[in-house]
């Protein structure tokens, strides 16, 4: 683990830059994860998934993936790979403050 500077906040993070513990994430937070991963501006439709993807964390223990999404009809396919293009699942999860998805390489 390692610590990172996001939003004024010493935040620990994993290797690949997920946080380590989620109860510490807001919504400055995210928008300082999506600023680096280059999505900026974060828009309502961002947060419709990220918000959701929250939920689930809460009530199922894990970040849904890409399946899941898609099959919820949360946003269409083809606008959550606009939203978060080069990895829909894993950057949106990144952005809520959660673990990669299961089944994310």
């Amino acid at each position: 683990m390692s610590t990172k500077d996001l939003a004024g906040l010493s935040v620990e993070v994993d290797g690949e830059g997920y946080l380590s513990d989620h109860t510490v994430w807001n919504r400055d937070i995210a928008l300082a994860i999506a600023a680096e991963e280059g999505i900026d501006p974060l828009t309502d439709r961002h947060f419709d998934v990220i918000d959701f993807m929250r939920k689930e964390f809460e009530e199922k223990g894990a970040a849904p993936s890409i399946r899941r999404l898609n099959k919820l009809n949360v946003v269409p396919t083809k606008e959550l790979y606009q939203l978060f293009p080069g990895g829909p699942a894993k950057k949106a999860a990144k952005i809520a403050g959660l673990g990669k998805p299961q089944g994310c390489i």
